[in-house]
Formats: structure tokens, sequence, C-alpha cells
């Protein structure tokens, strides 16, 4: 009778120790995965979520303030419908976002991997390409190549893609280094493993949560840089729209429809406080130093 209840019990305890961990979360570290999580889903839902086409214009009702009847933020200089360019905006956004973190991340991360398999010339190289690469002026850099090349998603995702990725490199070649020190690596290559078997396997696992941590921080960066890139105008192009582009084409009517350019700014602020906030919860709970 008690080993068939005790599944059932476990079972029902799942919840229960769910419910107790999710109280030990702060506030507002809860209300950053909330304002995350709707975030995420504007995005994957954002042609459903769209009362109107972003490009649709009705001149009748420019600078219609917010709750107008069938805008519920507005319109924007051309009678275009604010909430409907704000849901496509999040989704170009977070994709810039989402896919520079990634890019950045693998980037550093294998870099600074092959700096502590091979070290000497090899990890010298890696380590003056770092400290070349914090010494740039990225944002600078950034909008030569975009004035040079023109702007277009694949290349703005790309070229963000290299922000931050010194920092990868460099987490990633002192926990490499420091876990080749121990015994788990070494016993795992005298067992014949091979070096991409050993970081894949054994050295990557070990060093993810510092990593991911660091996605957290690089991420919201990354946000403000797209932003102010789309601000300059030589981020995302028309007809497409981001929330950067929203706030550059809205500062021209702060005075007379302010609404155009806060939606868009509140989303920026909130998302990239909400990323911050879950990040510094994460380093507490992952890091080992901290606890």
């Amino acid at each position: 009778m008690t080993l068939a209840t005790a599944p059932e019990t476990a079972a029902a305890s799942r919840p229960a120790a769910l419910l107790r961990r999710f109280r030990t979360i702060p506030g507002a570290v809860f209300f950053g995965m909330a304002w995350l999580a709707l975030m995420v889903l504007i995005a994957i839902f954002a042609d459903v979520l769209r009362p109107y086409d972003i490009t649709r214009m009705d001149l009748m009702a420019r600078l219609s303030p917010p709750g107008t009847s069938g805008h519920w933020l507005g319109t924007d200089e051309l009678g275009r419908d604010v909430l409907s360019r704000l849901i496509q905006s999040v989704r170009v956004s977070l994709v810039i976002a989402f896919g520079a973190t990634i890019i950045s991340a693998v980037f550093g991360t294998t870099l600074g991997f092959l700096a502590a398999q091979f070290r000497g010339a090899v990890e010298h190289f890696v380590v003056m390409l770092a400290d070349f690469q914090a010494a740039l002026p990225f944002l600078i850099m950034s909008l030569a190549v975009l004035a040079f090349f023109g702007s277009s998603m694949m290349l703005l995702v790309g070229l963000m893609g290299f922000y931050g990725w010194e920092r990868y490199a460099r987490i990633a070649r002192g926990l490499a280094i420091s876990a080749g020190a121990q015994g788990y690596a070494a016993a795992v290559v005298q067992l014949g493993a091979t070096p991409r078997r050993v970081y894949l396997k054994h050295i990557l696992p070990n060093v993810a949560s510092t990593l991911i941590v660091s996605m957290t921080l690089t991420f919201p960066e990354i946000i403000l840089m797209e932003s102010g890139l789309s601000f300059l105008g030589l981020g995302v192009q028309p007809p497409d729209t981001s929330l950067g582009n929203m706030v550059g084409f809205g500062r021209e009517y702060l005075t007379t429809a302010p609404w155009i350019m806060l939606a868009p700014a509140a989303v920026i602020m909130l998302t990239t406080l909400s990323i911050s906030l879950v990040g510094d919860w994460l380093r507490d709970k992952l890091d080992p130093t901290i606890r």
C-alpha cells in the first residue's frame, strides 16, 4: 500500500515544490519574467495580434490620440495604427537581439575554447583580438559599415552579432583553463576522448550557467544598440519597423503627438529593465561564488 502511493505522493509534491520556488522569486524579478514572456508571445503571434497592416494609411485619421475608436494607441503622421506597428517592432527588435546574442555567444565561446586548447600563439592572438574589440568604438564602426554597405536585416544581425563577443571569449577561455586543470577533464582525456568531445560534452555544460548570465547582460545592450542605429536612420529601413525606428520617426512629433514616440520608448525601457532584473537574479542563483 505504501509502495503504491509513493509515486502519487511524489507527483503531488511537485506542484507544491514549484509553487514554493516561485514564492521565493522577488516581485521585481517575477514582473521581469512576465514581461519578457509577454514580449516573446507578442513576437511569435504578431501576425495574429496586429489589428491592421503596418503600411495601411488613413490620412483622415492621422495623428489621432490614444483611445480613438479602432486605434487604441492612436495613429502616426500618416494615419498608420501605432499599436500594429508597435507589435511588429517588438518582433523585429527581438529577432535581431536574439540572433545577434546567439552569434556573439557562439563566436566568442568558440574562440575562447580554441585559446584554452592550443595556448601559445593562438591564445595570444585571441586575447589581442579581444582587446582590440573592447577598445573599438562599436557604434562608430557600425555607422561606418551600414553607411557604406547599406542596411539590411541580415547585415544588421551579423553586425550586432560581433558586439560583446570578447566577453564570452574571455569567460570561456578562463573557465576552460580552470576546468582543464581539474580532475574530470584530465580523466576524460586519459580515456581517449577527443578535444571536441571534452569541450562540448564535459567543459561546456559546467560553464554554461556563467555564459547564460553573460547573454542576459549582452541582450539588452544589443536592443539599445539596434534602437540607436534605427534612431539614426541606419538600422531597420521602411516599410519595416523596429522600436528604435518608431522612436526616431516619432521624435519630430514629440510636442504634438507624443504617443508615437512614448509607446516604443516605454517598451524598450521595460524590456531592457526586465532582462537586467532576470539576469541579476540568474547570476545570484547560478554563480557558486556568490552563494
